[in-house]
């Protein structure tokens, strides 16, 4: 299945459990590795990995109930910063899953983690930092959280690693 059919299985399915998440509450999606996701080594190619990860947030946000509001206020969710670390292949025809879920926030970014997984075994492990963009600049995160029509809750305390990445993008652990 292509990139395009992905993408409209996954808003399409994604959709029809509008609001079925907590802002705490994981995505979890299910591939098949194909042909088109290979590279020359006959395993899953580097720049797919993020690919797929677009596909977990695309499920998180929808699921968070935040397509609305997103498309009324005219928001752009942005990626400003991502990570993945590698630990094993995914190969041809293997069946993975594709873990999404929010670490924590503060009043600009958010931060979620997202793992890949075979056989109940990390695969691959990525972070990223997003925000979500409107008219007049960067929309507060309790205010994208609460959008959805839940009372945003307190985030959860920043796990130490990605504080010290956050660090490090903003130019602190130089």
């Amino acid at each position: 299945m292509n990139l395009w059919l992905r993408l409209l299985r996954v808003l399409t399915l994604a959709l029809r459990r509008a609001g079925s998440l907590g802002a705490l509450d994981e995505s979890v999606l299910r591939f098949r590795v194909m042909p088109h996701d290979l590279d020359l080594n006959l395993h899953v190619n580097n720049g797919r990995y993020f690919t797929l990860m677009d596909l977990g947030r695309v499920d998180l946000v929808a699921r968070l109930g935040l397509v609305r509001p997103i498309v009324a206020n005219r928001w752009m969710p942005v990626v400003a910063a991502a990570t993945l670390r590698f630990k094993r292949s995914l190969d041809p025809f293997d069946a993975f899953t594709v873990r999404t879920r929010l670490l924590c926030w503060d009043e600009k970014w958010f931060y979620l983690a997202q793992h890949f997984e075979r056989d109940g075994r990390v695969v691959a492990e990525g972070t990223v930092r997003a925000l979500f963009k409107g008219r007049d600049g960067v929309v507060p995160s309790r205010v994208v959280i609460a959008s959805a029509g839940r009372e945003a809750p307190d985030s959860p305390p920043m796990p130490r690693a990605v504080a010290l990445w956050v660090a490090a993008l903003d130019g602190e652990g130089a």
